[in-house]
């Protein structure tokens, strides 16, 4: 087990984060839940990028699908109540825990570095293709710019 600890500036003087059973004994969504949740947007959305907000490697994937004008979704997981949990299902559904994890017409496609290199072989705008016609955007800049990230 690991143990970090944080020093607040708050009422709490320091607090203890534990890693392991706190995540499953935390309030929340449960392992099964969080699993129906990534699988309920990732089956209802062409492309899905699980997200943290600061993360350059996720800002690249959302910069790839600006430029070639795709619609996408986002789930930013620091701003989730669940994220970490999310992150775990993630990690256990496609074998990485680290984000950005891009989903296209259901199939995990990796990370930022990989969505980059489909996108520079030519191999992104096929697979987005094969969607629903709606995830293709008439607008230059990609519907993913302004998207508000998923609270469900």
């Amino acid at each position: 087990m690991f143990t970090r600890g944080c020093i607040y500036t708050s009422k709490q003087a320091y607090h203890i984060l534990r890693m392991g059973n706190f995540t499953s004994s935390a309030p929340g969504l449960s392992s099964s839940a969080c699993n129906q949740f990534v699988q309920d947007v990732v089956s209802s959305n062409c492309v899905v990028i699980f997200s943290k907000t600061t993360c350059p490697y996720c800002k690249m994937a959302k910069n790839v699908f600006n430029e070639i004008g795709a619609t996408y979704k986002v789930v930013e997981l620091d701003e989730h109540n669940d994220g970490r949990r999310l992150q775990e299902t993630l990690a256990q559904m496609t074998g990485a825990r680290t984000v950005p994890r891009v989903f296209i017409n259901g199939q995990c496609i990796g990370g930022g570095s990989d969505t980059k290199q489909l996108h520079q072989q030519g191999k992104l705008l096929p697979l987005i293709e094969q969607c629903r016609p709606c995830c293709l955007s008439t607008s230059p800049e990609g519907s993913g710019n302004g998207q508000q990230p998923n609270q469900s």
